[in-house]
């Protein structure tokens, strides 16, 4: 019989695997190697379930026996990835978080061409134009997970759906859900060929979003957390809608937004 595979053990803070990992806080390294970290046992099983293996998957001294850590071990090296133990302190290092996860792991970034999207494969898509928070970015992301939409689709200048603090509020739909890019040229050129409806949401819009006749799929173009959706860009929607605000405040925020808009489509019969 074989004996068991043993995994490189790291427990220098200045090991250059570990300083590698931890640059991908930064964008600039995340877009300059095209990979991501994601965070816990939980992520990572949502990762294989979508047939995405780890490049790298780190685990720390403490962590406990499971199934799940077993088959994320296996299919990182059936995949041609490494499996590192590391220490806690490492862990926290590469968090930033004084009670880490204790798995860790590093995958390759996808993102879906704009051409190799199929709108009739979901009832519902979503556009974000410049959004900036990531944490509403990987909301969105995990309510059009939940909601069955076929995937979010990034307008302009927006944040990266890869960083630390997007893929955390993802709670694991970034490997489920297909993230396209595009400039406003680009998208407004090839929303016309979009089949169904493109519905923009506006403060100044007339009509209520329940008001509005859908056809499906259908496309909602949300705008910016602070400036809300361009001239430009509702100015191709079919329809702009808006979402009645009956108290005090002025408006939603943007990933609540989204999720009414998102529902109200997909709930439609």
């Amino acid at each position: 019989m074989a004996a068991p595979e043993q995994d490189r053990l790291i427990t220098s803070l200045t090991n250059d695997t570990v300083k590698a990992v931890r640059a991908l806080h930064m964008r600039k390294e995340r877009e300059a190697t095209g990979r991501f970290l994601a965070e816990g046992l939980k992520f990572i099983g949502e990762a294989l379930d979508q047939g995405r293996a780890p490049k790298l998957l780190l685990v720390g001294e403490e962590a406990r026996p499971h199934p799940l850590l077993e088959r994320a071990k296996a299919e990182t090296r059936a995949a041609g990835g490494e499996v590192v133990v590391v220490t806690r302190a490492i862990l926290e290092k590469i968090s930033r978080r004084d009670n880490p996860q204790t798995v860790l792991g590093v995958f390759d970034q996808v993102y879906t061409p704009l051409s190799a999207v199929v709108p009739e494969s979901a009832p519902c898509w979503v556009a974000l134009e410049q959004v900036r928070d990531p944490g509403n970015l990987g909301t969105i992301v995990r309510t059009a997970d939940a909601a069955g939409c076929g995937g979010v689709i990034l307008v302009g200048d927006c944040v990266d759906p890869y960083s630390v603090e997007a893929v955390r509020a993802t709670m694991g739909s970034v490997f489920a859900v297909a993230i396209a890019r595009a400039s406003q040229a680009e998208f407004l050129a090839w929303r016309q060929g979009w089949p169904g409806s493109v519905i923009g949401t506006r403060l100044d819009a007339v009509h209520g979003y329940r008001d509005a006749a859908i056809q499906r799929p259908a496309l909602i173009v949300m705008g910016n957390e602070q400036a809300g959706l361009t001239d430009e860009l509702a100015a191709a929607c079919d329809v702009n809608v808006k979402i009645p605000m009956r108290g005090r405040a002025d408006s939603l925020n943007l990933a609540i937004a989204t999720g009414i808009m998102v529902y109200a489509v997909t709930d439609e019969d």
